[in-house]
This record gives C-alpha cells, structure tokens and sequence, in this order.
C-alpha cells in the first residue's frame, strides 16, 4: 500500500487540529480584547517584602476555572519574576510589561493543585484571587442618546473589575509559604483581615 496516503491524511487532520485552534484563540481573544489587567504603578510601592521566580500558568475568570482569559499580557505561560511590596506585587512575565496588582485588588490566595490543563503534586501551585483593573466596557456608541433612546436606557460604562484567579508554579519550593504570606499580609492591611481568606486548594473541593 502507498505510505503517501496516510500521510496526506494524517497531514490533513492536524492541519485541521492547529485551523481549529487557532480559530478558537483568535475568536477568544477578540472577546478578551477590552480586559485590562494591570494598574498604574503608584509613586513609591514601599518596602519589598519579598521577590521570587516562578512559571506563569495561566489566568481564569473565577466563574468559569476552565476558560483561559486571553488578556494582553497573561494570554501564554511564561517565566515571571514575582515581587511583592507594601503596596501590592509586581508581575514581570517574559516578553511583556511589568503588571502591578495592588493589594486592595486581591481577595485571596492560597495553594492548589490544579489549573485548567495542569496538574501538579498537592499544593503546587500558588494561586491569586484578584480583580482586573477594568472590563472595558460599552462603547461611545452606544452610550450615545438618540431620539428613540430615553436616558433610563442608556447604558453606563461597565468598571466590574473582573474576579479572576492567576496561577504560578514557584520555581524555589522554599518561597512558596513566604510568597503567600507575604500576600496576605498586605492584603489583609488594605481590606481587613476577615475579608481575605486562603484561597481553596482544588484538592479539597
């Protein structure tokens, strides 16, 4: 039998795969196209609690753990430098601008095990609950009051400040518990201690 056959269809088949895919992240990143992520770095972010490696994984809404946000700037794994302030923590991810979270964006963080298609040993993973910066929002257009529109109906820009929570695999096992205490504590000094809780290893649910 000619190999050339199978080949021409197995060659056909992943280049179905790889259309798909790419249809799929394109499609997901016009829908994630008005996210914005990170805040304006302030003046002076105080004393650094805490610098650390460690591989990005992957940012999830916290409604939906298995949709990767394709938000510019946390859209693909990479290595990061993780530093953590007084005033909140600085994501550095390769090939992309500096991200800072303040700490009054933070709800919680904690250990997990799992995010979307990895899975680690128990209590891998570090992950952060936060708020994005922004949804975006409607636009100018159809802010815009017309003769058939009343001003009831208008609709107002959206500022949900998105729930979200970002993975990352600490690359020093040894950072891992100070890195998330380090969180806590800023976090707990900007919204209250009884509003920032461990966040829920998946291990557990």
């Amino acid at each position: 039998m000619d190999r050339s056959v199978p080949a021409i269809i197995t060659a056909l088949v992943l280049l179905g795969v790889l259309f798909l895919m790419w249809r799929s992240w394109r499609k997901r990143s016009r829908r994630d196209a008005t996210l914005t992520a990170g805040y304006p770095m302030p003046g002076s972010t105080g004393a650094v609690l805490i610098g650390t490696e460690a591989y990005y994984v992957a940012t999830t809404s916290r409604d939906a753990p298995l949709e990767r946000l394709a938000i510019r700037g946390l859209g693909f794994r990479a290595r990061a430098a993780i530093t953590v302030t007084e005033a909140g923590m600085t994501l550095d991810l390769d090939g992309n601008a500096p991200m800072f979270v303040p700490a009054g964006a933070i709800d919680a963080v904690g250990a997990a095990q799992v995010a979307i298609d990895r899975a680690v040993e128990t209590n891998g993973l570090v992950r952060l609950s936060w708020r994005l910066n922004s949804s975006g929002g409607t636009s100018s257009a159809e802010n815009a009051v017309s003769p058939e529109r009343t001003p009831e109906r208008t609709p107002e820009r959206t500022e949900d400040r998105r729930a979200v929570d970002s993975f990352f695999r600490i690359i020093h096992p040894t950072d891992r518990a100070r890195l998330i205490d380090s969180i806590r504590t800023i976090a707990a000094t900007n919204n209250g201690p009884a509003s920032i809780p461990a966040a829920q290893d998946e291990s557990e649910a």
